[in-house]
């Protein structure tokens, strides 16, 4: 089942975030797999980061949310708030997509 996880960083975070960020982004490495899709939120500049939206399968909610409490950015206490809600996707993604290299 996917869920879409919502995690939106604590007011003046982006230090703590640019420094966990790689291990966070090794975390998401080791779950490749089970990734529909995932991106920080920014705001309306495009670049400064706000939050992250991940939208990942597991077998439950309960594995969802033990996949989140060891997540490098949950352990730092990088978020302020946090969301996992049951997704269904029902449309193709066709937009979002980094340019082809």
């Amino acid at each position: 089942m996917l869920f879409a996880f919502i995690l939106i960083d604590k007011p003046d975070s982006s230090a703590l975030r640019q420094r966990v960020r790689p291990e966070h982004k090794a975390y998401l490495a080791a779950a490749a797999e089970r990734i529909a899709f995932a991106g920080p939120f920014t705001h309306d500049d495009g670049s400064t980061m706000l939050g992250s939206l991940l939208v990942m399968d597991f077998p439950s909610r309960d594995a969802a949310h033990a996949w989140l409490a060891d997540e490098p950015f949950t352990r730092a206490g990088l978020y302020g708030s946090a969301s996992v809600q049951a997704f269904v996707n029902l449309w193709p993604q066709k937009m979002g997509f980094p340019p082809a290299a």
